[in-house]
C-alpha cells in the first residue's frame, strides 16, 4: 500500500479569547492517499480553514503530528517547512489572490521561478495548464480583465504549477455563482486527477462535496 500523501495524528488547535479557551480542533486523525480527492465538509466556523492552515504549514500553535510525504513536518524548522510547502503543496483560496499587475500566464510562471525552474520551462508549463482550463486565449490578460470564474481558473493553474503532491483548497468556488462554481469545480477536479495530485477541499456545500472521492465531516472539532 502506498504511503499517504498526508497523515494527521491527534491534531489539536486551541485559542484563548477573553480569558476563555476555545478548542477548534480536538484531535484530528486523517490520511489521504496519493491521487485521492477528499472533501472537508462543515459549516462556517467549524474549523475547516484552521485545519487547512495546519496541513499547509502556514502557522504554528498546533498539537499533534503532521506527516507530509513521509516527513514529520511538525519537527521541521521554519526554513525546512517553507521548502516542504513549496515543493509538495499547492493552494487555492476562496478569493483568487492573483497579483494584479501581472498577466494570467505570469501569475502561473512566478511560483515556478521561485522553485528555481528555468523561465522557458515555466512558461511552457503555465501555458499548458491555462490551456487545459480553457484560458489559452487569455494568457496575457491581467486579473482585472478576467471574469471571476476565469480568475479562479488561473488560481487553480497556479496551485498546480509545481506539480504538488497535495492541493489544499479552501472554499475554492465559494465566491462564484452556482453555475460558474459547478464549472470551475468540475475543471479543478478533472485537472487535479489528470495531474495525479491529491487534494483536500474545504467546503460547506454538500452537493459539491459529493463530487469528490470521499467526504470527511468536521463537527465541533472532530471528524465524524
Amino acid at each position: 500500500m502506498s504511503e499517504p500523501v498526508v497523515r494527521l495524528t491527534g491534531l489539536k488547535r486551541s485559542f484563548e479569547q477573553g480569558g476563555v479557551r476555545i478548542d477548534v480542533l480536538r484531535g484530528i486523525d486523517l490520511a489521504i492517499a496519493p491521487g485521492e480527492i477528499v472533501a472537508l465538509l462543515g459549516p462556517s466556523g467549524s474549523g475547516k480553514s484552521t485545519m487547512l492552515q495546519a496541513v499547509g504549514l502556514l502557522e504554528g500553535g498546533f498539537e499533534g503530528r503532521i506527516d507530509i510525504d513521509g516527513v514529520d513536518a511538525s519537527a521541521l524548522d521554519g526554513d525546512d517547512r517553507t521548502t516542504l510547502r513549496r515543493d509538495k503543496l499547492g493552494f487555492v483560496y476562496q478569493f483568487h489572490h492573483l497579483l494584479p499587475d501581472f498577466s494570467a500566464i505570469e501569475n502561473v510562471i512566478l511560483p515556478q521561478l521561485v522553485a528555481a525552474k528555468a523561465e522557458p520551462e515555466a512558461r511552457a508549463r503555465a501555458s499548458e495548464l491555462l490551456g487545459a482550463l480553457g484560458l489559452g486565449e487569455r494568457l496575457t490578460h491581467r486579473p482585472s480583465q478576467l471574469s471571476g470564474g476565469e480568475q479562479q481558473r488561473v488560481a487553480v493553474a497556479r496551485a498546480l504549477a509545481n506539480k504538488p503532491l497535495l492541493v489544499l483548497a479552501d472554499e475554492p468556488t465559494g465566491n462564484l455563482d452556482e453555475h460558474t462554481a459547478d464549472r470551475v469545480l468540475a475543471e479543478f477536479l478533472r485537472l487535479v486527477r489528470e495531474e495525479g495530485s491529491a487534494a483536500l477541499v474545504a467546503t460547506h456545500n454538500e452537493r459539491l462535496a459529493q463530487k469528490m472521492d470521499r467526504v470527511e465531516r468536521l463537527h465541533e472539532g472532530v471528524l465524524e
